[in-house]
């Protein structure tokens, strides 16, 4: 069974390099491109992992993990956050909000898809 990947992400040519990568590892891309319902539909799809842009039009990454981590059925379910703010501030601030893993835009293919495996080995069951 292929893993499943929610990538919420607004940027379409950060979307199709992502799905392209994902896709080719053999896993499950579902991309949402708007704050608003990101969490909801996390819920509903139960992805593996979560891949979550800090700046998304309605709402922001740091209240969708907030909502992430308070829903019982996702809590658990490991979050990278990509940002193209990778101030040491912004880091602590997402790994403080309950993000798994922090990424910096722009990100190598190769440290993208070798962060994404680990994420989902350690996985919580």
């Amino acid at each position: 069974m292929k893993k499943k990947i929610l990538l919420i992400e607004d940027e379409s040519v950060i979307v199709e390099a992502i799905t392209f990568l994902l896709e080719y590892e053999g896993m499950e891309v579902v991309a949402h491109s708007d704050g608003a319902g990101a969490a909801r539909l996390a819920a509903d799809i139960r992805p593996d992992l979560i891949i979550l842009d800090a700046m998304l039009p309605n709402k922001s990454g740091f209240d969708i993990i907030a909502e992430i981590r308070s829903d019982d059925s996702i809590t658990r379910t490991p979050v990278m956050m990509l940002t193209a703010r990778g101030q040491a501030r912004n880091r602590e601030a997402a790994l403080d909000a309950g993000v798994t893993r922090f990424m910096s835009k722009p990100f190598a293919n190769k440290e993208m898809v070798e962060t994404v495996h680990a994420l989902m080995a350690a996985r919580p069951v």
